[in-house]
């Protein structure tokens, strides 16, 4: 319910404000200024003590006579004349109280003020020379000057000594500035017409462990989908390339490993729509398999097995399937749903097979996009060519790219002056999922950045320049790993809240121990998802990984590599090594709950001998000072002792040499020293400067 200002109140009873506070205050009702409200019972209260203090009636017909007048105002003339003649005394009484509340409201200014406003700004709200407003708060003990912040607790209290009343307001919310574009631009969700998506051919990424054949995998796929009239001539190696299995297309990135993936993972573009997983049969699940496993996971694609070096010695698929499902990977052969293929990679057995599988499950899946609409997708590569400039490779993810057309990728806009598939092949158009190189670039663009075409060149340029100017600012405010982790911890504190971890050991069987343990931290309206576990020492990879998860990564008895301690400073990610189990379960624990903070220490930089006491006339209380120990700072928080017992606790608010304002003074000096709002102030008592110091947690 709306409460009525002590103002409005004696402006409706035609009575000064301030006969209407102090009656309040009688009343013992809780008002400090006439800006202070009152509910209905109270302003009922008040209005009666009024009346009965000895204009009870006459007040009574104030009150009365001006509603009434506000009534008869609207209506004609000869309708408000009537009342005159019928009864002229009645007239007579109601002009004279009608006139009352006119001089009220010319004697009391009101004005709006907002908290957080400077005190220029409040002096020129209130029509006072801002010199005056700083004289005014320096009476009050508030040394600030005319471009401070005016303190809120003193806006009513100086606005009346002034004559003036002030409706203190709370900052209205800013309207919110338009974000400059990203610097990498997040593909956007499109909702696209269901007549207009039409099927498209999938995008697949081949990871896997070191050795176990990726490359020589994607260069067999390759070529045995050449024509035999194209076997001898130059392919053009333009970082993807498609293939084609009973007349339906797939898309290779050609780009081999999990590094690649997640770099442009990292830049907010999931292209991939489905990953092969390449596992050797000789040498079965080793720790770039799990991280590609991890990887994969963490982008939600779907996955095919195929389990290459078939015709080696030692080859054994069933090994490799129930190493992968010990990894949370369970093939179909198991009972899962992964489909694997065995394959060899040198002989071509099995490629095949392979292919139409992943043209099975892009079938199953149903990959689709609308071709009509403007251009958009992702740069997988892109470089600088001697006499050509910066080309870019780029796979079209939606609508139908043209030759002309004018685009955008993160801060580097152009044109497309030419495009050739990856057969060296000039193309007109290239539609959905369709692998080109575009030559128009004006820079070179990074590998993962989301292009759009846009209406012209110069519309491109404009966005262009935003976002390198968002490029600088964000390369200016880099988050520390410490910032990071306050995020998460903030994260943690909502509901549904979910800690990642990445998890490296030096063992299995510790893995296994802390994998176990980890699980079984819970809390209400949180878990724990271990995003990574492996053996062996935290690389750049399990960095990579973090950032793009915004994980956690714990290490015990490993430490970081080199590169990947300068990478996990670079992007801000949180590194905890341990040597005890117990405490790196302890600290997971308190980082699930939210509960880690850095720990508070008190350091006590000086002491002060009150030796005698100043009172300055609108200032307060000055105590004049002896240091006898460290040094005092002005700004500092400050204990004052009487007799070893603590009667005020603060802030040094002002610190003088003679007549100067100093910031410290040390040991063996004399100094007066003013205590934020505190002035009992007597010889003989301590000052105790000091002050607290967070230290990270280890």
């Amino acid at each position: 319910m709306a409460k009525t200002r002590v103002y409005e109140l004696a402006r409706d009873l035609g009575v000064d404000s301030k006969e209407v506070l102090e009656q309040a205050i009688e009343l013992g009702l809780e008002v400090k200024t006439a800006s202070s409200g009152l509910d209905e019972a109270e302003v009922e209260l008040v209005t009666l003590a009024l009346a009965d203090g000895g204009s009870g009636s006459t007040e009574t017909e104030e009150e009365e006579a001006p509603a009434d007048e506000a009534a008869v105002e609207p209506e004609p003339e000869s309708e408000a004349a009537e009342p005159e003649a019928d009864e002229p005394e009645v007239a007579e009484a109601e002009a004279e109280p009608a006139a009352e509340p006119e001089v009220a409201d010319e004697d009391v200014q009101i004005a709006e003020v907002e908290v957080g406003m400077s005190v220029e700004e409040f002096a020129s709200a209130i029509g006072q020379p801002a010199s005056e407003v700083v004289r005014a708060l320096l009476t009050r003990g508030r040394p600030v000057g005319a471009t401070a912040v005016m303190p809120d607790d003193l806006m009513e209290e100086v606005a009346e000594s002034f004559g003036v009343i002030v409706d203190v307001r709370q900052p209205s919310a800013a309207p919110e500035e338009e974000a400059p574009a990203p610097a990498v631009a997040e593909r956007p969700t499109f909702e696209d017409a269901e007549e207009d998506l039409k099927p498209r051919p999938p995008v697949v990424a081949v990871m896997g462990h070191v050795d176990h054949g990726k490359t020589t995998l994607l260069d067999r796929i390759r070529k045995s989908n050449v024509a035999a009239g194209e076997e001898g001539g130059i392919t053009q190696h333009i970082g993807a390339y498609q293939v084609e299995v009973d007349g339906r297309k797939i898309t290779f990135i050609d780009t081999p490993g999990h590094e690649a993936f997640t770099a442009l993972r990292a830049r907010g573009a999931n292209i991939t729509d489905i990953v092969v997983l390449v596992v050797a049969a000789d040498d079965g699940v080793m720790p770039q398999t799990i991280e590609a496993i991890s990887h994969s996971k963490a982008a939600g694609v779907r996955m095919v097995v195929a389990i290459n070096k078939m015709d080696a010695p030692g080859a054994d698929p069933m090994r490799v399937r129930a190493e992968l499902a010990e990894q949370g990977v369970i093939t179909e052969e198991l009972g899962g749903d992964i489909p694997s293929v065995e394959v060899s990679a040198l002989s071509g057995e099995g490629v095949q097979d392979l292919l139409e599988i992943i043209d099975l499950v892009a079938q199953l899946e149903d990959y689709r996009a609308n071709p009509k609409a403007p251009a958009s997708g992702v740069v997988v590569e892109a470089q600088l060519e001697r006499g050509r400039g910066p080309v870019a490779s780029v796979i079209v993810q939606r609508g139908t790219l043209k030759q002309g057309d004018a685009f955008v990728a993160g801060p580097v806009a152009g044109r497309v002056r030419a495009m050739t598939d990856d057969t060296g092949a000039r193309l007109k158009e290239a539609g959905p999922s369709t692998p080109v190189q575009i030559m128009g670039w004006e820079d070179v663009p990074a590998a993962g950045d989301f292009f759009e075409v846009v209406k012209n060149e110069k519309e491109a340029r404009a966005i262009a320049e935003g976002r390198m100017e968002a490029i600088r600012e964000e390369q200016q405010t880099i988050p520390t790993a410490r910032e990071r982790l306050e995020s998460l911890l903030e994260q943690l504190r909502s509901e549904d809240a979910t800690l990642r971890v990445i998890v490296k050991a030096d063992a299995q069987g510790s893995l296994e121990a802390l994998r176990e343990s980890i699980g079984k931290i819970t809390r209400e309206g949180g878990k724990i998802e271990i995003v990574h576990g492996a053996v062996g020492g935290i690389n750049e990879n399990d960095v990579n990984l973090a950032d793009v998860t915004e994980s956690v990564i714990v290490g015990f008895n490993v430490r970081p590599e080199p590169g990947a301690r300068k990478a996990a400073e670079r992007l801000g990610i949180e590194i905890r090594t341990y040597g005890v189990i117990y405490e790196l379960l302890d600290e997971i624990e308190q980082l699930l709950v939210g509960q880690l903070a850095p720990e508070e220490q008190e350091v006590v930089l000086g002491t002060a001998e009150v030796r005698a006491v100043f009172r300055v006339p609108r200032v307060g209380t000055v105590a004049g000072c002896y240091v006898t120990e460290g040094v005092v700072q002005r700004g500092a928080k400050a204990r004052l002792l009487r007799a070893g017992v603590v009667i005020y606790d603060g802030t040094v608010d002002s610190l003088k040499r003679f007549k100067d304002d100093v910031r410290e003074v040390a040991q063996g000096f004399e100094c007066g020293i003013g205590l934020a709002n505190y002035n009992d102030i007597k010889e003989g008592d301590l000052i105790e400067v000091y002050e607290i110091r967070e230290i990270a947690r280890t």
